[in-house]
């Protein structure tokens, strides 16, 4: 098999989730493994937080990350699977130590939650000692 074209676009998990929903819808009804692939790759996209994105906040959100010199691979990560925690951006940006100061990653934490808030986990009841 060969590749003609290895990178020819980027697409978020939401773009790939709308553009699956499309084909769903399609008049033409697909048999056989394209009709199981879309259909699972739906299940599970569904069940991401990508389900929950609006096209304006996406935009929006990357406009506002445009300032922290991040990589297009780097918003995607972000835009895919918003980070909840400074662990999480750790690990979706390369060398982040160096290039992210603490009040940069706790903008983005913000940024995240202003664009994606159903990201944020319920604050769980705190514990009740037992005597």
């Amino acid at each position: 098999m060969e590749i003609v074209n290895a990178n020819s676009a980027t697409l978020s998990n939401f773009e790939v989730m709308k553009h699956l929903q499309k084909v769903k819808d399609s008049r033409k009804k697909h048999k056989g493994q394209l009709a199981t692939i879309t259909y699972e790759t739906l299940r599970y996209l569904e069940n991401t937080p990508c389900a929950q994105h609006s096209p304006e906040a996406m935009t929006q959100c990357l406009r506002e990350l445009d300032g922290f010199n991040l990589n297009k691979n780097e918003k995607l990560m972000l835009i895919n699977s918003p980070p909840t925690t400074a662990l999480e951006i750790q690990l979706m940006i390369e060398e982040s130590e160096e290039r992210l100061s603490e009040e940069q990653v706790q903008k983005i934490l913000t940024i995240m939650i202003q664009y994606f808030p159903h990201i944020q986990k319920p604050q769980e009841a705190e514990p009740q000692e037992q005597d």
